[in-house]
């Protein structure tokens, strides 16, 4: 495979740490709590679905769904959650004497194929493909285990066979190899690219100078951060001063190398801040749970305490949501209040499997009575 030429760029503003010794609060944003609290269970009756979809019954029995509890991290039981959600999933006998079995209402298939369409089509089947081959060129790495792609791939909106789908589609992005894991030494089937894709070495910050303004040298390497406070916030002078010190600092790329930076420097902490920006970017709902940027992170090589100062010094560019049990990192510029300003249209698909979850049953329509177990 071709390597990716990387250049180590000699920044002046390799300095020690300069941030203040003050504590940035954490204000809480009901708009965003919002955007990460409608989704509560959506990953959980997405992923019923598709084990649904997959039986050639087209169907589930309750047993099987049971076992489904602790691999979806279900709050309730499964006979529970779908009692919870009855304009989405129908449970029926059926025959005499059989144990009862969950579907989808006719609702749900439609926009299942609604969802399918989408899945398929080239535009977003090409849209899929840059961002999953972005990820992967993230700090020069081009390759990544593929239990750490699973464990994006709700976020990055992908195909549940990326095997079968990206993979086999586009042959000439990406390919099947191993990766050593840094702490066992366990070898562990990963995800590489073919070759270096020079195009797209670009981040979203990166991008927008560039259409403004090619010609502006300055503008291009002093690229800042938009920020957005919630109502209530604010800083402290001698905070405000260094950020807009760090502001004003060179921006690093997050697909250049730049590990010959001082780990302790602010010019390596904007370096990282480009890089979850980048990451959050390329979701297709700007959010993720922290704990999968903290994952990620290492495997790029930085200290889990360095992610978390990060995230927690810029309050204008991240914020994190305490909301449906988890901690959630939220790119503040992509939202507007609790909407999300560029909308992917798998998000405009998921937003309408809320709408159906949220719906209420008529009264005239026929339930069955589910075991408490299960």
């Amino acid at each position: 495979m071709a390597l990716p030429l990387i250049r180590l760029l000699p920044h002046r503003f390799n300095t020690i740490r300069a941030f203040v010794n003050a504590k940035v609060k954490w204000v809480r944003d009901p708009y965003l709590d919002y955007a990460v609290e409608r989704e509560k269970d959506l990953k959980q009756v997405i992923s019923f679905k598709n084990q649904i979809i997959s039986n050639p019954s087209k169907s589930l029995p309750l047993s099987a769904a049971s076992l489904l509890k602790p691999h979806l991290n279900l709050p309730t039981t499964s006979s529970k959650f779908f009692q919870k959600y009855p304009s989405f999933f129908s449970v029926f006998q059926p025959s005499p004497g059989l144990p009862p079995h969950v579907k989808l209402t006719p609702q749900t298939l439609l926009f299942h194929k609604k969802e399918s369409t989408i899945h398929t089509s080239m535009s977003n089947k090409y849209n899929a493909t840059e961002r999953l081959a972005k990820l992967l060129m993230l700090a020069g790495v081009t390759k990544l285990p593929m239990h750490l792609i699973n464990r994006l791939k709700w976020d990055l909106g992908l195909p549940h066979d990326i095997v079968g789908t990206l993979l086999a589609d586009f042959p000439d992005y990406f390919e099947a190899c191993e990766v050593g894991d840094a702490v066992t030494g366990k070898v562990e089937i990963a995800l590489g690219l073919v070759c270096w894709r020079k195009e797209l070495a670009f981040s979203q910050l990166e991008r927008r100078p560039i259409m403004v303004c090619a010609s502006n040298a300055k503008l291009w390497k002093h690229i800042g951060f938009p920020m957005n406070f919630p109502k209530g916030f604010d800083l402290e002078n001698r905070v405000k001063d260094w950020v807009e010190e760090w502001q004003a600092l060179p921006y690093i790329s997050p697909y250049e190398n730049a590990t010959h930076l001082s780990p302790n420097s602010d010019q390596a902490e904007k370096w990282m801040v480009a890089m979850l920006h980048e990451v959050l970017w390329l979701m297709i709902s700007k959010k993720t749970e922290r704990e999968n940027l903290f994952v990620l992170g290492e495997y790029l090589g930085f200290e889990r305490s360095r992610l978390k100062k990060a995230v927690v010094h810029h309050p204008g560019i991240f914020y994190v949501s305490n909301k449906i049990r988890t901690q959630t990192v939220v790119l503040r510029e992509a939202y507007r209040k609790d909407f999300l300003i560029e909308k992917h249209p798998l998000m405009g698909m998921r937003y309408r499997y809320i709408h159906l979850m949220n719906k209420m049953q008529r009264r005239d329509e026929a339930t069955l009575v589910l075991p408490s177990g299960g």
